[in-house]
This record gives structure tokens, sequence and C-alpha cells, in this order.
């Protein structure tokens, strides 16, 4: 299994990310955390609430048309797993984003940023999970 090298479109993506986070902090005050923004889009407390974050999820929804609008080609997505394993890591990352408070683009983009100390444990945490877990799945189970 090899993954392939693509630094200028991870850069534009990273910068991508980076804007919006600043862009919302200074707009709304509101961390951009995907997590945070569904589950409080889920359990909205106010009316003004919902709709910033509705707005965040729809464009989250939208941008691959986007990006197929200007360049008229779609990034090649190749997963090579079953569904019912996308669903478990899907449970399984969830648990984790509740368990840890935030997920990895509202303590690795922001957290960090604002040198939150629960972030700069949490950061490596789930580095050093996702390299065990790369780890396992390549060289010990053969995946």
């Amino acid at each position: 299994m090899e993954t392939d090298f693509t630094p200028l479109s991870s850069f534009g993506g990273g910068l991508a990310i980076g804007l919006g986070a600043v862009l919302l902090m200074l707009g709304l005050g509101r961390i951009l955390g995907a997590t945070g923004i569904m589950s409080g889009l889920v359990f909205a407390e106010s009316k003004d609430e919902g709709l910033w974050r509705g707005a965040m999820v729809v464009g989250m929804i939208l941008a691959p048309g986007l990006i197929f609008a200007v360049t008229g080609t779609m990034p090649p997505i190749d997963v090579p797993i079953s569904p019912t394993m996308i669903a478990i890591g899907g449970v399984i990352v969830g648990f984790g984003a509740s368990l840890g408070s935030g997920c990895t683009s509202g303590h690795g983009v922001c957290g960090l940023s604002r040198l939150s100390v629960r972030s700069m444990v949490a950061v490596p945490t789930f580095m050093a999970t996702a390299a065990i877990t790369v780890f396992l799945i390549r060289h010990v189970f053969g995946g």
C-alpha cells in the first residue's frame, strides 16, 4: 500500500483550512472544529448558532462540487476498505473526538495556535495513535 505524495494540493488545502479557521475566529469568535460544529448544529441552542453551523456544514458538503466547477475534474478517491469498516472507523473517531473534547481540526489547527494545554496533550496523543494504527495495519496485519 502506497501513499501519494501531494505537496502542492496538501499545502493549498492547509492554507484553506487555516484561512477558514482565522475568518471564523475573527468573524464570530468561534473555533473551527468540525466535530463541535456538527454537534452544535444537531443540538443548537439558538437559531443564530444553527445558521452559521449549517452554513459551515453545507460549505463542507458543496466544496467538492466547487473544485469540479473550477478545475473540471474531481480528485481521485480510492478507499480500499469496505463500507462496514468505514462506518466502524467513523464510530471510533466519533468516540475519540468525544473523549478528547474535540477533533483534529479543533485541537490541531485551532487549539495549538491558541496554545491550549489540552490541545498540546491531545494532538501528540492522536498522532501517536494514528502512527501506531498505520504501522499495525500495514506491517503486522498486512493491510
